[in-house]
C-alpha cells in the first residue's frame, strides 16, 4: 500500500477529515474530531491505528509488523509497519476497525449524522 491508497481509503469513510495537528509531517485522520489513523506523510513507513485492547495484544503476537502504538497509548493503539508482509486487505480492515471504534464511542447524535 502506498500513501495515496492509504489517504484515499481513509477519506472514503463517512465524516472523515484530514488534519495536521502535530506539524506538517504528521498526517492525522479524524472522525467527528477524534483520531483514528495517523502516519508520517514524508516517510509512510508505519501507520498508527486505534484498536480494541484485547485485539491489539493479539495482533502484536500474531504479526511481526504490528507493535504497540508509537507515541500513543499502548493499550489502545498499534503501529503497523507498512514495509512488513501484512496484506493490504488486512491493513484496510484494521483502518476500518479503527474508524468503527471511534464512531462507536461517539454520542448517538454524532453517529446518526454519519449515516445520513
Amino acid at each position: 500500500m502506498n500513501i495515496e491508497q492509504f489517504c484515499e481509503y481513509c477519506l472514503s469513510l463517512p465524516g472523515v477529515t484530514e488534519e495536521f495537528p502535530f506539524g506538517e509531517e504528521t498526517l492525522v485522520y479524524k472522525v467527528a474530531g477524534k483520531m483514528f489513523a495517523l502516519t508520517n506523510l514524508e516517510e509512510f513507513s508505519s501507520v498508527n491505528l486505534k484498536c480494541d485492547p484485547d485485539e491489539a495484544v493479539e495482533l502484536r503476537e500474531r504479526y511481526e509488523g504490528v507493535t504497540p502504538g508509537y507515541h500513543m497509548n499502548k493499550k489502545h493503539w498499534n503501529t503497523v509497519d507498512m514495509h512488513s508482509n501484512i496484506p493490504n486487505k488486512l491493513i484496510l480492515e484494521w483502518i476500518k476497525n479503527s474508524y468503527d471504534l471511534v464512531v462507536a464511542s461517539l454520542p448517538k447524535k454524532e453517529r446518526e449524522k454519519l449515516v445520513q
